[in-house]
Formats: C-alpha cells, structure tokens, sequence
C-alpha cells in the first residue's frame, strides 16, 4: 500500500503582498512628492482611535467566535491554497485506479490518512459502504454549511471597511476639539488642524487597502474552496460507481481552470 500523499506546502501569495506593498508605495510616495514626510501621518494616537474603535465596534455586530474565526482566515489573503484543483484531481484519479484494481475498501488507509479533511469525510463514507444517494446529501450539505460560514468571517471584514472611516471622522473632530482649546496660540492652529485630520486618512486607507479587499478575497478564495469540494464530492461518487479512471479524470477536468499546468497520464483501467 502507498503512503498517504504529504499535504501541499503553502506559497504566499504574491499579488496580495504585492498589492499591499503597491499600495503603500503609492501613498506614502504620493505623500512625499508633494513635499510632505512620513512624520505627518505617523501618530500612533490615530491609530489607536481608528483600529480600537473599529475593532469594538465589529465585535458589538459579530460574535466573537465568528470574529476569532475572520481573525484565522486571514492567512487565506496571505497564502495560496493548499488544495489545487490539478493536484487533487490527479489524487482522485488515483484513488480511482486503486479502487478499480483492488476494490473500494483498498482506500482505507487514505480514507484515514488524508490531510484534506473533506477528502478524508468523503473516503471515509465511501468506504463505509454509503448509499451514494445519501453520501451525496451529506457532502452538499457540509459544502454548503461551509461556505455559509467563511461568508459569515468575510462579512466581519467587511463591517470593518464600513466603521472605519467613520471612525476616522471621530477622531480628526476629537482633533479639532482640541485645536479649538488653544486658539490663543495661533502658530499651534494650523499644524494642529492637520494632525486632527490624520486619523481620516488612517481610517479610510484601512478601510480600503485592507478591510475591505480582504473580504473579497476570502470570498474568492471561498468559491476556489466550494469548486475543490465538489470536484472531490464527483471524484468520490465515480470511484464508488466503479468508474473507469480515464472517465472520471474526463468529468473533472471541467473544474481545472484553462492554463494549469497538465496532470500526469491517468492510470490505465483495470
């Protein structure tokens, strides 16, 4: 018996870092081609208002289980997935060959060594003997309830991209409430004013370079996710039905997208 396929490493995902790193770039080069410096926006008392207040203001609207869940989810923007559809693809066609030559229960041991923890549920019914009218059900479900509750996490980010401008807007009045204090000293006024308004564009920067792109791409990613379980959910039912490999690796090769890289040969059918 072969071992049980090691889990993928993950790769960063460099258009996130890349875009993060752009954006930033672009701000502060911005910034200082008009002759300012990066002193005028560093105040860490505007950061404090703008991600404090933002943040307690997401857990009033969130639970906090859902809110620690967004939190871990992140790694999802920084990382690219684990699971590709080519790679596992390939996995399944090989399952298929096996199960082919050898008979369903000879997954067993990738059933209960399988990194992914859809595949392992899905092996793991199938070899169990499932009706395929109830495995199917079972697998929709839990494909359904999962992606309910990545949408759940990215909805936290995006009620933070809508707070923290506005949180923002209370901190630069906070400013202003003190700049009018000292009116007696008009050489504090100007650059007074100018402080107060940092906080603003603490705000909306976060708000739009983070919060909110964050939550899309976890809905992308969540999508890329829901099409790898149901290429595993079609792989699986194959293989029970006893399906020739080249057939299944036929039906799954719809949910490869066009430019990834070529599978290896599928395995002859017994």
């Amino acid at each position: 018996m072969a071992d049980a396929p090691k889990a993928p490493s993950k790769r960063p995902d460099f258009a996130t870092l890349g875009g993060l790193v752009l954006a930033a770039v672009g701000i502060v080069g911005g910034l200082i081609l008009e002759g300012g410096e990066i002193k005028d926006i560093s105040q860490f008392t505007a950061a404090i208002i703008v991600l404090g207040g933002t943040i307690g203001a997401v857990l009033i609207n969130t639970s906090l289980a859902t809110f620690t869940g967004a939190v871990k989810r992140v790694s999802w923007v920084l990382f690219e997935p684990a699971a590709q559809p080519r790679v596992v693809l390939d996995l399944l066609v090989g399952y298929a060959t096996r199960a082919r030559k050898s008979g369903i229960v000879s997954l067993e041991q990738e059933a209960n060594n399988a990194s992914d923890p859809f595949l392992k549920k899905a092996l793991g019914l199938a070899v169990d003997g499932t009706d395929i009218q109830e495995l199917r059900s079972m697998l929709e479900m839990q494909i359904e309830m999962d992606e309910h509750h990545i949408e759940a996490e990215a909805k936290v980010f995006e009620a933070a991209g809508g707070y923290a401008p506005t949180i923002g807007i209370i901190g630069a009045v906070m400013g202003l409430i003190q700049v009018m204090k000292n009116l007696s000293d008009i050489d504090k006024v100007g650059h007074g004013i100018a402080v107060s308004f940092v906080a603003t564009v603490y705000g909306v920067a976060v708000a739009n370079i983070f919060f909110l792109p964050i939550a899309n791409k976890i809905k992308s990613r969540a999508h890329q996710e829901s099409r790898v379980k149901e290429m595993i959910l079609d792989g699986v039912i194959g293989i029970v039905e006893g399906m020739n490999p080249k057939l299944v690796q036929a039906k799954l090769e719809a949910y490869v997208p066009h430019g990834a890289e070529p599978a290896a040969k599928a395995a002859k059918s017994g």
